[in-house]
């Protein structure tokens, strides 16, 4: 049995296998002469390859999938096995045309067909010459060409320099063999045994780590030196860059870490991800780049994003922390930096719209057009804190839409109630797990554009706890010279906010802090009147009702007479919300009878009203009367609105203690006190035996004890009760009465006039008795609410009771 070197197909190995073996023997020199003698065909079926080049000589496997490749092979193993091998430009096209492959190939043999379990067949070819095609002569049922052959230019025998090189690709590719760990050390020996210089060129270039069109430039050179010294040069390039990887290699194979060994792996699964056809990494921070050179905004914030896109890039994506990088530049990429929209300054269209959503509230329609006014005249003004103040459903949050639409801008709502982490308006630093930014940048975020109209609902419920204080927060926020570089510990550059226009709301003054309060203009939003309270029902709260109740205009109809009974039968605050619920009622009964197809009126009636809500049940709150001594109207402030009081006291047999009862605060005692100690220094004046301080005691109540009380203003309305009492005189009917005293007799001015004169007239008083400097204050009322009402203004305690008191003694009076 004859032996020969044969070439594994596997690797670059060399055994002794009989002749029967699979495996193909190297080529000879005497190989190589027969081969360049044999003539070439002149028309050739051709065979394209996807990822790979045939050198002459080189010996390769190939997988036929394609129909049109398998139909070829089947015809060329029944002829002489004789076909063209020609590399495709794009490795991707499925059914290659003429126009999609080179136009050098390699004549190659078959030497065995091999069909696999899979349905594809796998042919051995062993390349034979080089040639060139003139011509593509058909393309089914597959590819056939006209070629000729290309000459081989080869270097005398006697050239030094070309041994030269051959010796130096013999040397590089041995250490290129001993040097990578994925090459057997065997392949070190088909090296040394191949004596052909040109199969020694092809072979190396056929099984060097080369991308296609690099194999096919060094295919295409038709001299040999020249294509042995560029397979030198790649050879070299592999040489450097195995060196390298081999000193990296070994420098951190005994320090590897976790983190490293998560990173690989990272890697590797970013591949599989790839292939699957997801999003990689890379991927998404390429798309981030591309839309950051979108935005507008300042070089400062532009540089501070790409510093901190570079530091995502270079983090493992696997660690907590790049989730909080990712989130942080998410947030630089949506916030609408420098993004504005256009103010729309048709003050007649504004006016319009402020009108058709709120009734009445004069004084902040006409705030909002003077701003829009000015900002139309300038172009460019910053925009104003403005803080709406009043009682409960007013209208104050739901003004903030309509002043954005008329405006034009986009419009955020941010409830502050019951806020008592600072973090909540600053953000938290992105250092920690979770962070995020602050709810102004998050509304900032919310609503597209760098001027919304922002409503901070519910200011005066700020609390503060170990967490900071909110209050202390939202001074940079709504101060308009420092605002224009709000700084949010999560976004950690400054945001422009001096274009938002802030409406803040609020119930109460008092628990502002004063130096946010200082920031914001005031505009008080009183309670509403009768006549008011029923227009709003009429024009907004019924019509809201109906489609609410998937109702229509004609299956219920409440006239004025009967939304004013609801008003003053069924309701008790400034604002309309439990008037809304109470015709929500009426609408209801209405909505059940039509679904139980009853009969029912139509038009409501008074009847009706009481049917349906019950006997009215703020009675109670009218003026009462005056034929008890010691009984005398106030007026009260609320959170709810202005009210009435009644302060009632009585004597009893004792030794001259007072008592008060009431759940009143601490400022109401003192004026109790205050009031007594003053009637008995002047117990003369008034016609009071000063001797019946000591045989009697007083006691004074404030009915509704479930209600805390508190305040100064109940001073005058204590002094009148107390000297009814002890000189048994009537008091003036339909009066009621406002003020704070002082032992000296002297009368002060109090807060929510407004409020107090609109609460005398749901109660029917006639009159009302103020200090003269609260004269001011009813300067600013407008007319409409002061009809049917008279005042009395004083400025001291002997002109109340002057006014108060009349000289008529109550029935049964007692003799004192």
């Amino acid at each position: 049995m004859n032996k020969h070197k044969f070439l594994s197909l596997d690797s670059l190995s060399l055994q002794d296998f009989d002749e029967n073996s699979e495996l193909i023997p190297l080529m000879t020199p005497e190989d190589e002469a027969e081969i360049n003698s044999e003539n070439l065909p002149e028309s050739l079926p051709i065979l394209p390859l996807r990822n790979t080049v045939l050198f002459p000589g080189v010996v390769i496997p190939i997988t036929a999938g394609r129909d049109k490749s398998i139909k070829l092979i089947q015809d060329a193993n029944k002829s002489g096995k004789v076909i063209g091998v020609v590399s495709q430009k794009d490795e991707m096209v499925e059914d290659p045309k003429a126009s999609d492959l080179y136009l050098t190939g390699t004549v190659a043999r078959i030497l065995k067909v091999l069909k696999m379990p899979d349905g594809n067949t796998t042919i051995i070819i062993q390349g034979k010459k080089r040639f060139q095609i003139e011509e593509f002569t058909s393309e089914k049922p597959y590819i056939s060409a006209r070629i000729k052959d290309i000459g081989e230019v080869k270097p005398d025998a006697g050239e030094k320099e070309f041994f030269a090189i051959i010796d130096s690709i013999k040397d590089m590719a041995l250490r290129i063999i001993k040097e990578s760990p994925n090459i057997p050390t065997e392949a070190s020996f088909a090296i040394k045994n191949i004596e052909s210089n040109s199969f020694l060129v092809n072979f190396v270039s056929s099984n060097m780590n080369l991308a296609v069109e690099d194999k096919q430039k060094l295919l295409e050179m038709n001299d040999l030196k020249s294509r042995a010294l560029e397979t030198l040069r790649f050879l070299n390039i592999e040489l450097q860059k195995l060196e390298l990887r081999n000193d990296i290699q070994l420098k951190v194979q005994n320090d590897m870490s976790q983190q490293q060994r998560e990173y690989f792996l990272h890697q590797q699964m970013k591949t599989i991800q790839e292939e699957l056809g997801g999003e990689s990494y890379d991927a998404e921070i390429e798309e981030m780049r591309l839309k950051a050179k979108k935005k507008k905004w300042s070089s400062k914030v532009a540089e501070h994003f790409d510093k901190e896109l570079s530091k995502l890039q270079r983090m493992n994506p696997q660690v907590a922390e790049y989730s909080i990088q990712r989130n942080y530049l998410d947030l630089f990429l949506e916030l609408p930096w420098e993004k504005y929209s256009k103010d729309k300054f048709d003050l007649k269209r504004a006016k319009k719209i402020l009108d058709r959503d709120h009734y009445g509230l004069d004084d902040v329609k006409r705030r909002i057009i003077e701003y829009l006014a000015v900002l139309k005249l300038r172009q460019d003004m910053k925009s104003p804190i403005l803080c709406l103040y009043g009682p409960p459903g007013v209208g104050k949050t739901s003004l903030g839409k309509s002043v954005a639409e008329a405006l034009g801008r986009e419009y955020v709502r941010m409830s502050l109630g019951g806020m008592r982490d600072e973090a909540e308006i600053r953000g938290h630093r992105k250092t920690y797990i979770g962070a995020m930014p602050g709810r102004i940048i998050q509304n900032m975020r919310k609503a597209g554009t760098s001027n919304p109209v922002f409503v901070l609902d519910e200011i005066d419920k700020l609390g503060s706890s170990h967490q900071g204080d909110p209050s202390s927060a939202m001074l940079e926020v709504l101060d308009p010279e420092q605002n224009y570089e709000f700084h949010d510990n999560f976004l950690e550059v400054g945001y422009d906010l001096s274009k938002v226009m802030f409406i803040a709301t609020s119930n109460s003054l008092n628990s502002i802090q004063p130096a946010l309060l200082d920031r914001m203009e005031i505009i008080n939003v009183t309670g509403y009147t009768i006549e008011e309270k029923v227009e709003i029902a009429k024009r907004h709260l019924l019509p809201k009702q109906l489609k609410e109740h998937g109702l229509k205009k004609s299956d219920i109809k409440i006239g004025k007479a009967q939304l004013e009974k609801i008003v003053e039968g069924y309701t008790r605050e400034s604002g309309v919300r439990n008037l809304e619920k109470q015709i929500a009622k009426m609408v209801r009964y209405a909505a059940k009878n039509i679904a139980m197809e009853e009969e029912y009126n139509v038009k409501v009636t008074d009847k009706d009203v009481e049917e349906v809500l019950g006997a009215p049940k703020l009675e109670r709150d009218k003026y009462e009367n005056n034929n008890v001594a010691g009984v005398v109207t106030g007026l009260a402030w609320t959170r709810v609105g202005g009210d009435i009081l009644f302060i009632e006291s009585i004597l009893s047999k004792g030794k001259g203690a007072l008592n008060i009862t009431g759940n009143l605060g601490k400022v109401m005692k003192e004026s109790a006190t205050i009031a007594l100690e003053y009637i008995k220094g002047h117990a003369g004046e008034f016609g009071i035996d000063s001797s019946i301080f000591e045989k009697y005691n007083v006691h004074i109540h404030v009915p509704e004890g479930a209600t805390p009380k508190d305040g100064p203003s109940a001073g005058v309305t204590m002094l009148t009760s107390l000297v009814s009492l002890f000189t048994q005189r009537k008091v003036k009917k339909s009066l009621a009465m406002t003020g704070e005293i002082t032992l000296r007799g002297k009368v002060l001015p109090v807060g929510g006039i407004k409020e107090k004169i609109l609460a005398a007239k749901r109660a029917r008083i006639k009159e009302i008795l103020l200090c003269e400097e609260n004269r001011r204050d009813i300067n600013e009322i407008k007319p409409e609410y002061l009809k049917g009402l008279t005042f009395h203004y004083v400025s001291d305690m002997s002109e109340v009771l002057k006014i108060a008191l009349t000289d008529e003694k109550v029935d049964n009076a007692k003799q004192l």
